[in-house]
């Protein structure tokens, strides 16, 4: 045959497969409402492996393979399309709308609000951009703040999530796990680190440099050129700067802010001192109430899988099937679990999306360790 014969064929075969695509679909929906009429569970595991072994068969050996591909995704799309049935009364999404019908129409420019370290400190400086006339009250670590929001000390709480070039702020993450909480809001910042001492000493003074973890990670080029200087870390930036000011040592310095040189009298010894100029940090808003306001479009979830293969593989897919795209993924382990991980999300969507909504509630029902932190915008 000719190459326009055969994708004349290849033409029609298609016509005919998504023909049959709908019928699998209407049937997909006639079974699980036949099983919520029914009283009989949803997910039948044993049934899919019997579906997969079964057309893994009549592929023959050649394309046994790609048929368990082609129908494990056909499978996951029925789940999606289930959805639709399976979550229309759903508590779960009630109360997620019910909030964002009752978030006021305009982000607050004031409030209690916790941060860690002190004044001058990358985390201050996000805050500043979310309010206009915060009332910031400071902790020394990340935990501080995770427990004044949580006690009703602060309203809102602003910590660091991910740098662009370190990667993703561990001890935050870490913390998640242990308090309720709700993201409500977020921002983006250009970070640039600079080497601050007190006035006079100068580079070849330095004996050792103090600084955050997270500011030393994107700075460790600068650190590896100089190895003979003594690296320690400290709870913020600006607590390191402030301890330089308040230190009677010539050999001491501290990588922060400009803004910290300005506040605690100290003086440039090198400027922006960070591997990569396009340097930039995520900061979250964090609130005990849940809080969507109007133009939210990124979503945060935390979830768990089970220990088996294809476990995160089935997770991911309930989001591709619907062209939802996965701006983070972040794993970390469950303490008292062989192997099993607590998985972050971060979407591109909004919660006024039906079939978004239809996914949570299922995940929200199915997973014991589903947790929707927040529909946020992100300036």
């Amino acid at each position: 045959m000719e190459l326009n014969e055969i994708r004349q064929k290849m033409d029609e075969t298609d016509a005919a497969l998504v023909e049959l695509f709908k019928t699998r679909m209407q049937l997909s929906g006639e079974i699980v409402e036949y099983k919520m009429a029914h009283d009989m569970p949803i997910l039948q595991p044993g049934r899919e492996r019997e579906v997969l072994l079964h057309v893994s068969e009549l592929a023959g050996p050649e394309l046994s393979n790609y048929a368990r591909v082609l129908y494990a995704t056909l499978m996951d799309l029925s789940r999606a399309y289930q959805n639709q049935f399976t979550t229309r009364d759903s508590t779960f999404k009630n109360e997620i709308l019910e909030a964002a019908e009752n978030t006021p129409k305009l982000f607050p420019r004031e409030g209690v609000v916790a941060c860690p370290g002190v004044e001058g400190s990358f985390t201050q400086q996000a805050c500043d951009k979310l309010f206009s006339l915060a009332n910031i009250m400071y902790f020394r670590n990340f935990e501080g703040v995770f427990q004044a929001v949580d006690q009703g000390l602060c309203k809102y709480g602003v910590l660091p999530i991910e740098n662009s070039s370190n990667g993703s702020v561990n001890g935050v993450y870490t913390l998640m796990r242990n308090y309720k909480f709700h993201i409500v809001g977020g921002v983006r910042l250009h970070i640039h680190h600079n080497l601050l001492a007190r006035p006079g000493v100068k580079f070849e003074d330095v004996r050792e440099i103090i600084s955050h973890e997270q500011a030393i990670g994107q700075c460790s080029d600068f650190l590896a050129a100089h190895p003979n200087i003594k690296v320690t870390i400290y709870d913020n930036t600006a607590i390191a700067a402030k301890a330089v000011a308040e230190s009677d040592r010539r050999d001491l310095a501290a990588i922060c802010s400009h803004e910290c040189g300005e506040l605690y009298g100290l003086s440039l010894l090198r400027e922006h001192v960070q591997n990569n100029e396009n340097n930039y940090t995520r900061f979250i808003c964090i609130s005990r109430d849940l809080e969507i306001y109007p133009g939210a479009n990124r979503i945060s979830l935390m979830c768990a899988t089970p220990h088996k293969p294809g476990a995160l593989y089935r997770l991911i897919s309930k989001f591709a099937a619907l062209g939802v795209n996965l701006t983070k993924l972040e794993s970390k382990p469950i303490p008292g679990r062989d192997f099993e991980f607590m998985f972050y999300l971060d979407l591109e969507a909004s919660v006024w999306n039906e079939d978004v909504m239809n996914l949570l509630a299922e995940l929200s029902r199915q997973d014991e360790g589903f947790v929707f932190l927040g529909c946020y915008n992100e300036i």
